[in-house]
């Protein structure tokens, strides 16, 4: 389930995963929700946070709360990534690749989403070991917190005297 809204700050805000909890309890099955949310502005900054509650809006408000705290600045270099990284997390492992412009992203799951809220036009990717959406959500985080800024060359060149 993806919703996609747009808060008053500029802040784009995308409900990646809601799921149903159920836990016995002596006196009958107590239900809660959990949500996983996305958050960014499309110019470099991204977050995700979990949230659970009793009901569904609780659950989403309290994951964009937490996403909104943990935002991470994400280096672009010519709408992509500025180089190739692996990342393992827990289970998971992520694989981002830099892509040349025109390409789009060409990754799958949670993966594309995020990439998309935090302003990344072109780059391909591979999920690999879990099919958790939460654990890849927080994989490709801790890749986006591992990458390093590109500079660009400039053409200028130095004179000597």
């Amino acid at each position: 389930m993806r919703r996609k809204k747009e808060s008053t700050d500029g802040i784009d805000e995308r409900v990646l995963h809601i799921r149903r909890v159920s836990k016995k309890t002596t006196g009958g099955n107590s239900v809660t929700f959990s949500s996983l949310v996305a958050v960014g502005d499309g110019k470099g900054k991204v977050g995700i946070g979990l949230g659970r509650g009793r009901e569904v809006p609780q659950a989403i408000n309290k994951g964009i709360s937490h996403a909104r705290r943990a935002m991470v600045t994400v280096p672009i270099f010519n709408e992509s990534l500025p180089h190739e990284i692996t990342v393992k997390f827990k289970s998971a492992r992520v694989l981002l690749k830099p892509a040349p412009p025109g390409t789009g992203l060409k990754v799958g799951g949670v993966v594309r989403v995020i990439l998309d809220i935090a302003g990344v036009s072109n780059a391909s990717g591979k999920i690999m070991g879990s099919r958790n959406q939460i654990t890849n959500a927080y994989a490709v985080i801790e890749a986006l917190k591992q990458m390093k800024e590109r500079i660009k060359k400039s053409t200028k060149s130095v004179k000597s005297v």
